[in-house]
């Protein structure tokens, strides 16, 4: 008895130790999707790109790039949340897919709390207030004011209605009590391509889209619409600290998942991208670019998109903005 029980013992381990890859199997043991809600060369496609190639050198499988593009942003989100959830389908949303698209139409085939687990969120896009040269103003106050001398005289461009664009103005409109004529385009780039030929007088674009031309003349940042001043133009102050009071707006990105995903493969792909947002080539390169890299916890992303559902929503329906 004492010889055949260390041989069932080890029977037992073996057949164990056989049989664990079935149900433990090492992940990803093949290639991974990252499904991305908006074209190529986007923010979000920049980003998704950058973290999908340091997630193959490390994990030794493919994550592949799926741009599942149109509808503001909804037909990716839906793809996300309709995919299995088995940590081989990932997404990234943003600002517009999480915060601002539940308040803009009646009907999403998505739901942002019941849909996703927010993994990580990764950064925060900096915008600013851009004004023509040929208005003469030179701060927010200076703004302010003009706009209540003239109302409904001045306008400002944005990328459609509802857009990120246009959003942030209606902001500013309520909390600063002025009356500035909304312009919506088909696309920021015309919208911004207009402001800058003079044809229309403002806009809230990417402050990597400004800066450029901010430092030629050829348009004036007046302020940045963020929570704090942004390291590259430390010298221009926020729209709260230029006197807006509880003015804030960032864009932002960041990692989630098919709702019932599992904890544990939520928890290797949060520490592969918080590992890659801490490599210093990743900084410079986001920094560079006008990214803020965040790398916080999931229950962080989470608290992110509460709040700024929270507070975007009231905005919006101030404002009366419905998607068209």
């Amino acid at each position: 008895m004492s010889f055949r029980m260390p041989l069932l013992v080890a029977l037992a381990a073996a057949l164990a130790a056989a049989a664990a890859p079935a149900f433990a199997q090492k992940y990803p043991a093949k290639p991974v999707r990252l499904v991305l809600p908006f074209a190529a060369a986007s923010a979000v496609d920049v980003l998704g790109r950058l973290y999908a190639q340091k997630m193959s050198e490390t994990w030794g499988q493919q994550v592949l790039v799926d741009n599942r593009t149109g509808a503001a942003g909804i037909i990716g989100m839906e793809a996300i949340a309709r995919a299995a959830p088995d940590g081989y389908t990932l997404g990234m949303g943003n600002a517009a897919t999480l915060a601002l698209n539940p308040h803009l139409y009646q009907k999403l085939p998505y739901d942002v709390t019941r849909d996703y687990v927010p993994i990580l969120q990764a950064a925060v896009i900096r915008n600013c207030l851009v004004v023509h040269p040929s208005l003469p103003v030179k701060s927010v106050n200076e703004l302010v004011a003009l706009a209540k001398a003239r109302p409904g005289q001045l306008n400002y461009a944005s990328g459609g209605v509802g857009s990120a664009q246009h959003v942030p103005m209606e902001m500013l409109k309520s909390l600063a009590g002025i009356n500035i004529l909304h312009v919506p385009y088909r696309g920021l780039t015309p919208a911004f391509n207009d402001v800058l030929a003079g044809e229309m007088h403002m806009i809230i674009p990417g402050l990597v889209t400004a800066l450029p031309f901010h430092k030629t003349g050829r348009l004036r940042i007046i302020a940045t619409t963020g929570a704090t001043r942004t390291s590259v133009t430390p010298e221009i102050p926020t729209i709260a600290q230029a006197g807006v009071a509880g003015y804030e707006f960032d864009s932002w990105t960041g990692f989630i998942a098919p709702v019932g995903t599992p904890p544990a493969i939520v928890l290797q792909v949060h520490g592969e991208l918080a590992r890659i947002s801490s490599l210093p080539e990743t900084r410079e390169r986001l920094t560079a670019m006008g990214f803020d890299v965040v790398a916080g916890s999931p229950e962080a992303f989470a608290a992110v998109i509460r709040d700024n559902n929270a507070r975007l929503g009231k905005v919006i329906r101030a404002a009366g903005i419905k998607a068209e």
